[in-house]
């Protein structure tokens, strides 16, 4: 648990790279994705890490995170989608939301990998509500998978345009079924980063609402439990389509754009996910770009 991987990015790029987490310091050339991707789904165990599709495939990779080198072939997902944020237990994968090239081609569907094993996903399960949904934070504990916020295209908003949405669901992701309800966030919000510990989860960045102001709030939740996000602290600057990973200790947020029209960072921040406050400094990405996934 002791690497952090980032993959894909937009523009498209197959560039993988890492971090040790309990460190400080620059991101390092990890190998390449099979093929360039836009904000792929990835997910991990404590040896494998999984990145799928990401819009120009429908193919799913897999690396061992403690080597270094190219990814594999690890089967295929459902359809091609990009922005469909991955959780899991250690066990199991899910693959949430996302994005595609039909018209707004937003969509409510989980599927399911199982880490350890290579193949094609299997259906979880419906997002709560049948809300179709992209850009959405993921994080989880051994239990549960957390899903925060994400972006929506509801029949109240203009043709070509969407909306932020406040929910926060949750999942059992050792069975199958539909998100259920767990709270909501302090504000519509999107194109965050998610990571967590055993027991807390965290939300970092976004736009609040979509495409029209960037922040730098990060809030958290305890797991376990149900109930409205709380204030945890504030990213080093303001920034949308960050991606996150953690070693249950640390949660680090890589990446991003900084403005609108887009201005991409090659930022690197931490926060020590059991305490409260605001984020530090970690060191720079290898790539300077926006739609990475960790």
């Amino acid at each position: 648990r002791g690497r952090g991987l980032f993959g894909g990015s937009d523009p498209e790029l197959n560039t993988i790279d890492y971090i040790t987490i309990a460190t400080t310091g620059n991101s390092s050339d990890f190998g390449d994705l099979t093929s360039a991707r836009r904000f792929p789904g990835a997910l991990g165990s404590s040896t494998r890490g999984v990145f799928g599709s990401g819009l120009s495939d429908n193919v799913i990779d897999y690396v061992t995170i403690s080597s270094t080198g190219n990814a594999f072939d690890f089967g295929d997902m459902s359809d091609n989608r990009f922005s469909r944020q991955g959780l899991s237990d250690n066990i199991r994968g899910v693959f949430c939301g996302g994005y595609g090239s039909s018209p707004l081609g937003f969509t409510s569907k989980m599927e399911y990998v199982t880490i350890a094993s290579k193949g094609n996903t299997s259906s979880f399960g419906e997002l709560f509500g049948g809300l179709e949904l992209c850009h959405i934070a993921t994080s989880a504990s051994p239990t549960r998978g957390i899903l925060m916020g994400g972006s929506s295209h509801p029949s109240s908003v203009p043709a070509g345009t969407t909306d932020s949405v406040k929910n926060i669901q949750y999942i059992t992701i050792a069975t199958t079924g539909n998100a259920q309800d767990f709270g909501d966030l302090s504000a519509k919000r999107d194109e965050a980063a998610g990571c967590s510990s055993q027991t807390r989860a965290l939300m970092a960045g976004g736009d609040s609402p979509a495409n029209t102001n960037i922040v730098d709030t990060i809030e958290y939740i305890t797991i376990a439990s149900l109930g409205d996000a709380l204030d945890f602290g504030n990213l080093t600057d303001a920034r949308s389509r960050v991606s996150g990973c953690s070693n249950s200790i640390r949660g680090v947020f890589a990446g991003g754009k900084t403005t609108e029209p887009a201005t991409d960072t090659n930022i690197i921040d931490y926060v020590t996910i059991a305490s409260t406050g605001n984020a530090t400094d970690f060191g720079d990405s290898t790539v300077t770009r926006e739609e990475r996934s960790g």
